[in-house]
C-alpha cells in the first residue's frame, strides 16, 4: 500500500508539473529565448562543435577488430558520403532489411564494417551528466552537422518506412507506464511547460519544423551533446517507462514519426539547448 501511495503521489506531481504557461511568464520565456539567440549568434559559443570535430576524427580513423575506418559506410548516398545524408534519414536500407535513423545506421556500420560487438556498443550508449557524448554520438553529431542549413527531406514513402511512421504515431500517443503518460501528454498541445521549460507542440508540423532539426544538441544543463536517441531515452525514463533500447524499432519509429512531422524544416545541428 505504501509503495502504491508513493507511486500515485509521484504521478500526481508529474501531472501537475505539466501546466499551461500563465500570461505573466511571457517575459521569462522571452528572456530565455533572447539568451538562446545570443548563443546562436556566436557559433564559437557552442561546445557541440567540438564534438562534431571529434566525431569527424573518429569517422576517419582506422579502428575496431578489423582496423578500418567508417569511410566505406553507406549512409544513403554512397560509401563514405556524409554531406546531406542526415536530411534524408530515416530510410530503409535493403542490405540490412531495416529502416534506420542516423545513429542506428552508424551502429550497424561499426558492427559490420569495423567488427565492434553490438552488445557492447548499446550497453551504455549515452553519457551521464557532465560526461562527454559517447563516440557513436560524436560521429552522429559530425554527420548531422554536414546537413546543417538544409531542409528535412526524408521520403519515407516505401512500405517499410510508412509502417515505421505509423508505428511511431501509435507509440507517440499510447498512454502506458505507472504515470499513464505518453509523448502526447507533453507534446500534443500548445502552451504547455514543465516549470520554466516550454514544451514544443510536436504533433503540429509547424512546431516540429522549428525544433526537431536542432538535434543532436549541446545541453547546457547537462554539459554534453544529446542525440535524438538519447533525448527519447531520457523522455521514456522521465515517464518511468521501460528502458528504450538504443536502435530499437520503437526508437526508430518515433524518430521517423517526428521527422515526418518536421518535413521541410531546417536542420541546425548541433544546436544549443538549456
Amino acid at each position: 500500500m505504501k509503495n502504491f501511495l508513493q507511486t500515485a503521489f509521484a504521478a500526481l506531481c508529474a501531472v501537475a508539473a505539466v501546466t499551461a504557461a500563465p500570461a505573466q511568464d511571457a517575459d521569462t520565456e522571452k528572456g530565455i529565448e533572447r539568451y538562446r539567440q545570443m548563443l546562436k549568434e556566436d557559433p564559437w559559443s557552442n561546445p557541440g562543435l567540438l564534438d562534431a570535430d571529434r566525431g569527424e576524427a573518429l569517422w576517419k580513423t582506422t579502428r575496431g577488430p578489423k582496423n578500418v575506418s567508417l569511410e566505406t559506410c553507406d549512409l544513403g548516398k554512397g560509401a563514405g558520403k556524409v554531406d546531406g545524408v542526415f536530411a534524408e534519414l530515416p530510410r530503409f536500407f535493403a542490405g540490412a532489411n531495416q529502416v534506420m535513423d542516423l545513429e542506428t545506421r552508424i551502429l550497424w556500420c561499426m558492427e559490420k564494417i569495423q567488427g565492434f560487438n553490438r552488445a557492447d556498443l548499446i550497453k551504455r550508449p549515452h553519457p551521464g551528466g557532465g560526461q562527454p557524448v559517447k563516440e557513436l554520438g560524436a560521429m552522429a553529431t559530425y554527420v548531422a552537422s554536414k546537413s546543417s542549413g538544409m531542409k528535412y527531406a526524408a521520403r519515407l514513402d516505401k512500405p517499410q518506412e510508412k509502417a515505421m511512421v505509423a508505428l511511431g504515431d501509435e507509440l507517440f500517443h499510447r498512454r502506458s507506464g505507472p504515470f499513464d503518460f505518453s509523448c502526447a501528454t507533453c507534446h500534443a498541445a500548445e502552451g504547455l511547460r514543465i516549470r520554466l521549460q516550454g514544451l514544443p507542440y510536436l504533433e503540429s508540423p509547424s512546431e516540429a519544423k522549428k525544433v526537431i532539426g536542432e538535434w543532436p544538441a549541446y545541453r547546457v544543463s547537462s554539459t554534453h551533446v544529446m542525440t535524438m536517441q538519447h533525448r527519447l531515452y531520457d523522455c521514456y525514463w522521465q515517464m518511468r517507462m521501460p528502458e528504450l533500447q538504443f536502435g530499437s524499432d520503437a526508437s526508430v519509429a518515433l524518430i521517423a514519426y517526428l521527422t515526418k512531422n518536421a518535413e521541410g524544416g531546417e536542420i541546425s545541428a548541433p544546436a544549443l539547448k538549456r
